[in-house]
């Protein structure tokens, strides 16, 4: 799927850009069912709220439990301060996640692709598997940021293998908080380890390496039906979306089934729930 000098670049920088990899009517039938999803979401029965900060103190059971499920979760600023919602429903949702590529048949047809199959095995991934999905809707005006981070926090394995399949639904531009990355960023160290033992979730911090700056990220903006790829090891970061228009996107966390998988990683899948690839 990829030239030589695709390869190149993904080598040199940690991250490729390929446009026009979904069609609109792709795009269209993924988003139809998202919105589906947050249609039939009550939110009387939980108020999970996503965020990237203090998540040890905010990583609360409705979050654990989305590990191998499909729940919903809301904007940080979704609510005022008497407790309710301050606008329309889907437009206060911050993501869908964490296991949609297996459990819903429209997501799985949206992950199925035997192109991100040749690609992941191009970019050094033998025998990719997909543990993890989030459908992002970065809504307007209240779309949070998401801080400096590297996915491999989250994904650790020996050696460290996560890749990132980052589709844009919608143009993401720098006024709706498109990504930002450091080119090379993914030869710097790991940082920080989100570790869960039972109930219980810790962030262990490994390395005081800084975050990269404006000075040396860059914008990753582009258009709907994009494909970003990134290293697990890259950091990256989204800035809140003041604009009145949303940044729809959807995610896949991918391992190489041949490097040890931590057992103190969030997700976790046995053989009742087999972790699976593309195809």
């Amino acid at each position: 799927m990829l030239t030589d000098a695709q390869k190149a670049q993904y080598a040199q920088d940690g991250f490729i850009v390929i446009p026009g990899f979904k069609t609109a009517a792709e795009i269209a039938a993924l988003r139809a069912r998202a919105a589906q999803v947050v249609n039939d979401f009550d939110p009387t029965v939980a108020q999970g709220i996503f965020t990237t900060k203090e998540q040890e103190k905010k990583a609360d059971d409705y979050f654990l439990a989305s590990d191998n499920t499909v729940r919903c979760f809301f904007e940080e600023e979704a609510f005022g301060p008497d407790g309710q919602l301050k606008q329309a429903k889907e437009l206060s949702i911050n993501k869908i996640g964490h296991a949609m590529h297996d459990l819903d048949p429209a997501f799985r047809a949206f992950t199925a692709d035997a192109r991100l199959e040749q690609i992941a095995r191009d970019i050094g991934l033998a025998e990719p598997q997909v543990w993890q999905s989030m459908y992002i809707f970065k809504q307007p005006g209240i779309g949070g940021e998401v801080r400096w981070h590297q996915d491999a926090t989250y994904f650790d394995t020996t050696p460290i293998s996560v890749t990132t399949f980052w589709f844009a639904l919608e143009d993401a531009t720098l006024e709706n908080g498109c990504m930002w990355a450091e080119p090379g960023g993914h030869r710097t160290p790991l940082r920080e380890r989100f570790i869960r033992e039972g109930d219980q979730v810790r962030v262990e911090k490994l390395d005081d390496t800084p975050w990269p700056t404006d000075a040396t990220a860059v914008p990753l903006e582009c258009k709907a039906g994009s494909l970003v790829c990134f290293h697990g090891l890259l950091p990256h970061y989204s800035a809140p979306n003041r604009s009145p228009v949303s940044r729809h996107a959807y995610t896949l966390h991918v391992t190489d089934g041949r490097t040890e998988y931590s057992k103190r990683n969030w997700i976790q899948r046995d053989a009742a729930f087999p972790v699976r690839g593309f195809l």
